[in-house]
């Protein structure tokens, strides 16, 4: 949040500054040091500003209820869920979608249910990628893997990789961000006996507005927030109309993390992304880094609700399970993988003793040079 109202301390050291009975400037009461009124309402100037607009400004909010419409009577009859007796996921699908596996812990007869409508789509993205496409893409991810067990790609049942559209709540905001950086610059002055470094430290003040256009945040709990990450960026120009046409043979998950829970997530996406837009213009030093707790104010807000492509394969070896997705849309391939122990230390050995003799033969010719 923005702040309110402005705290004024002291630029050389940070303490709080007062009018000291007696004195006909502002002083410092700690490093002493004096400043006019003036001087002050310049150095301040934009933190006035800044508390000014927070305090006239009522923070606009993200309506939830506005994301999202009711089902259709036809649509809900055409719909059942999926629901996986091992580990509770429900999943959405047309009526001749069956599912005999479950797309998040791999186990079989997944039976239907009665739906029960989750709130119907503005938006959805159709698959790009086919079946055939992520297959290869999940073959294409073990190559290179020299530490990956033996078995461990034969074994994958491949024909199981499952499509399924993913919920995401699509943020908009007008934000106005404002925040302090410490910035340094080192010099160097050696004398016959020493090396003296000297520090500047200069105070960076940077304020800006910023749009942001549909942040995503996935609105299933099951999924894993950092493959979600690592699969966008979603093309947002093919977003279309949502139609529960294109469920047709494929799955989607039903959103168990609704949008006003969301808004947290995409608050912070959009705090960090403005806080490093703002840091990047602190140009010319050393080192810069935030100095204090920046200010994040929304003047404007909406949301949406789309479904996503995503291709998803959820597989054990030895017990343990191991999952992969790709982005329906741009192909983008994302897992993770056991490794083999003994591989681990045995690579790097054979490597060792492969490098010995030339290690050997570079210290006799040193030593005998």
């Amino acid at each position: 949040m923005a702040e309110t109202s402005v705290s004024y301390k002291c630029p050389k050291c940070g303490a709080p500054l007062s009018f000291l009975p007696g004195h006909d400037k502002v002083t410092c009461e700690y490093c002493g040091t004096e400043y006019d009124a003036a001087s002050i309402e310049e150095m301040f100037a934009r933190e006035q500003d800044a508390a000014r607009r927070a305090a006239e400004a009522k923070e606009a909010d993200f309506k939830a209820a506005e994301a999202g419409s009711a089902w259709s009577t036809e649509e809900c009859a055409a719909m059942t869920m999926q629901t996986c007796s091992s580990c509770g996921a429900e999943l959405v699908s047309d009526g001749n979608t069956m599912a005999t596996e479950c797309a998040y812990c791999g186990s079989p007869n997944m039976m239907p249910a009665k739906f029960d409508g989750m709130m119907k789509p503005d938006y959805i993205i159709p698959y790009k990628k086919t079946k055939k496409e992520a297959q290869a893409a999940l073959q294409a991810f073990y190559k290179g893997k020299y530490l990956l067990p033996d078995g461990f790609a034969s074994d994958n049942r491949t024909k199981d990789i499952q499509a399924m559209y993913v919920p995401f709540w699509l943020f908009d905001a007008d934000v106005f961000s404002r925040a302090n950086f410490r910035a340094e610059n080192d010099v160097r002055h050696e004398t016959e006996t020493e090396i003296i470094t000297e520090t500047s430290v200069y105070q960076c003040e940077r304020a800006g507005s910023m749009h942001f256009e549909r942040i995503p945040v996935d609105g299933s709990e099951r999924m894993d927030d950092a493959y979600m990450d690592s699969i966008e960026p979603f093309d947002y120009g093919e977003l279309i109309p949502f139609s529960a046409a294109y469920l047709t043979g494929h799955l989607a998950d039903k959103y168990d993390v609704d949008a006003e829970a969301s808004i947290p997530r995409a608050d912070a996406r959009m705090r960090t992304t403005a806080v490093d837009a703002l840091q990047k213009t602190v140009k010319g030093y050393d080192r810069c880094s935030i100095d204090g707790e920046p200010s994040f104010l929304r003047e404007s807000a909406g949301i949406s609700y789309a479904m996503m492509p995503v291709w998803i394969l959820t597989t054990r070896y030895e017990g343990k399970p191991y999952t992969f997705m790709m982005n329906g849309q741009t192909g983008k391939f994302v897992g993770s993988l056991p490794i083999d122990k003994r591989k681990s230390w045995l690579y790097p050995a054979i490597a060792l003793t492969a490098f010995w003799p030339v290690f050997y033969f570079i210290v006799q010719y040193l030593m005998t040079s």
